[in-house]
């Protein structure tokens, strides 16, 4: 009966191969060879097993050009007025002091007796601004304070006066400055409330009163908050972009935090994970050597892509049709080719953002390869039946007749 068996297994043996090779080829691969990514080809038509829609553009020039227009604004596109800081007004709360000057003794503050008191003037007790925004000048009443300068409070006293005043003259001064503050927060060594500078001061020179940053600065992002409008950069962008150190107004919020800007590697490349930038900017070029570069064994260097989210507007200036797409942002796979010599010039234009996916695909040859690999030992597996034998009970399981 053995024999009957081992004869049957021989005859059905070449059977297995073809089907093997057959069912191998109906699928590419695609199933019985293990891969750390979608296919290149896949990518390229835009297929998705989930459904998951996205715009595949091809890197040139011209996109780098077009992406560099559409970089975030940062500090100095969300606050374009580059004019210096209005000048400080008074607010409720702060103390002020008052000095009149009378032209000639017998007016409303010095008596007609000259040797009474020295000087032709009189300073008046410090005074807060009330609750209401005014302070009280004896002879002039309520004079109001709040939302007004230095010089506005000055000619609003003297005008009070002029009828009764010889030529008066008023000095207003701000003593304690409770209002018009500049707050610098988070990340700094002396976080604290400063009274805004008179002369008008820019962002680093309020960090730098703050004690400065505690760390070497490329994971720091500073973020300006005024009026309700809030924009953020990195530290570098303060250094290496001056557009960016604006000046600070009255009422500013400065927050300092610490936040490394990452950016995910798979495929084939040298090495896979999580990578920080480790300074203020990085280009794609870059990205990839952190990686380590590409396997030189495994990837096809014409198939490197970046997974991001772009503005919609960006994605259709870039041919994306975004008719099937909803929400003010856009999936986009960007392809850049290491196999042309001009996409390592490209490669160091593009500018990676925080939390981009870079992914490089296999050669073809490489599953192919692996294909091979798999079908070899399919087939040495079944051969291996025929080499130990096998008894009736197993010949049943394996044709299923038991």
């Amino acid at each position: 009966m053995s024999e009957e068996v081992d004869s049957a297994v021989r005859c059905i043996l070449p059977i297995w191969r073809l089907l093997a090779v057959a069912a191998a080829l109906s699928c590419g691969g695609c199933i019985l060879t293990p891969v750390a990514g979608p296919y290149s080809a896949a990518i390229d038509l835009g297929l998705s097993e989930r459904g998951v829609q996205y715009g595949l553009v091809r890197i040139t020039a011209p996109v780098i050009k077009l992406l560099a227009e559409y970089e975030p604004k940062g500090i100095a596109g969300t606050f374009p007025d580059k004019r210096p800081p209005p000048q400080i007004k008074f607010g409720i709360g702060d103390v002020v002091s008052v000095s009149i000057f009378e032209a000639a003794a017998g007016g409303l503050f010095i008596p007609i007796e000259a040797g009474v008191r020295p000087g032709n003037f009189v300073t008046l007790p410090n005074e807060p601004v009330d609750v209401h925004g005014n302070i009280s000048v004896p002879y002039a009443g309520s004079i109001r304070a709040a939302g007004k300068t230095q010089v506005e409070v000055q000619q609003a006293i003297v005008d009070a006066i002029r009828n009764r005043a010889i030529e008066p003259q008023a000095v207003v001064a701000l003593v304690t400055q409770n209002t018009s503050l500049i707050s610098v927060l988070g990340d700094v060594n002396l976080p604290n409330r400063f009274p805004a500078q008179p002369a008008g001061e820019h962002i680093l020179d309020a960090i730098t009163r703050a004690g400065g940053i505690k760390s070497q600065g490329f994971d720091t992002w500073v973020v300006l908050e005024r009026d309700g409008r809030r924009a953020s950069v990195p530290f570098g962008a303060l250094i290496y972009e001056p557009g960016n150190n604006i000046w600070v107004h009255p009422g500013d919020t400065i927050y300092v935090y610490q936040e490394a800007q990452t950016f995910l590697a798979f495929g084939a490349e040298g090495q896979q994970g999580q990578f920080a930038f480790g300074q203020w900017r990085l280009t794609l070029a870059e990205a990839l050597a952190k990686a380590t570069g590409l396997l030189d064994t495994q990837a096809d260097p014409a198939s490197v892509y970046l997974y991001r989210r772009e503005p919609r507007e960006l994605a259709e200036k870039l041919g994306v049709d975004c008719s099937k797409f909803e929400g003010p942002t856009v999936p986009v796979v960007y392809n850049v080719s290491f196999r042309d010599p001009a996409g390592y010039f490209l490669g160091t234009k593009l500018t990676m953002r925080n939390k981009d996916v870079v992914f490089a695909a296999n050669a073809a040859s490489v599953d192919i390869n692996k294909l091979n690999v798999m079908i070899a030992g399919f087939v040495l597996n079944a051969e291996g039946i025929t080499q130990t034998g096998v008894n009736v009970e197993q010949w049943r399981v394996l044709s299923g007749t038991r």
